[in-house]
């Protein structure tokens, strides 16, 4: 029986394309040559750093990301961001009596911004918060910690592979991997996620008949 379910964040429940939209504008390139970059970087197996690193190699992606912040034009994360099954979802979960937590690699800001949206969560947590993010061991041992659930009787829901689902399988959790973003739709059919994961959805909303049985 599930207890808890925990929640990746991009791509997940956010849509990425402000985030990319905004490094775009930062950098003074078109959005669609960033957009084209990560779907480079994605069938490469790399991170998606590496895009904005195509871009200018000798970029300090932590500096550029405090520079933006400084400039006024940091992190936002507002209603249109979340795709359209994540409270439906997420609520319906905790009406099951399902404990459901989201925690992702993000920033402090990323945080503090879900938060404000008062998520159905019983818990909204990032990985900078933790001083350790995914594929970390250490991550995912924090992830058991807080899913206040037996690992078995935990699910992780993520998009990339190598981020999250090997690293959640290889915590003795469950995991979802979701068709859903660049990563996502990419390495959904591939036979070695097909075999890690233990489910796999094209939305969140598919999670409540997983629990039911």
């Amino acid at each position: 029986m599930i207890e808890t379910v925990v929640f990746g964040v991009g791509e997940t429940l956010t849509k990425d394309d402000r985030y990319w939209a905004s490094w775009a504008d930062w950098l003074g390139v078109p959005r669609h040559t960033v957009s084209a970059l990560v779907g480079g970087v994605v069938t490469r197996g790399q991170d998606h750093a590496d895009a904005l690193r195509l871009l200018s190699p000798d970029m300090d992606v932590a500096a550029a990301y405090h520079a933006r912040e400084v400039a006024g034009r940091g992190e936002h994360l507002g209603e249109t961001d979340l795709y359209p099954d994540v409270r439906p979802a997420l609520g319906g979960l905790r009406k099951q009596g399902i404990r459901v937590v989201v925690a992702g690699n993000q920033s402090p800001r990323a945080g503090e911004l879900l938060r404000d949206l008062d998520l159905p969560a019983d818990l909204v947590v990032m990985s900078e918060e933790w001083g350790v993010a995914k594929p970390d061991p250490s991550f995912f041992a924090r992830v058991a910690e807080v899913a206040q659930a037996a690992p078995e009787r935990t699910v992780y829901v993520g998009d990339h592979p190598a981020h999250d689902i090997y690293p959640a399988k290889a915590a003795g959790l469950r995991a979802a991997h979701i068709r859903r973003g660049p990563w996502g739709h990419w390495w959904a059919d591939d036979p070695t996620v097909v075999q890690a994961a233990d489910w796999r959805i094209d939305n969140l909303t598919q999670l409540a008949s997983i629990i039911a049985g």
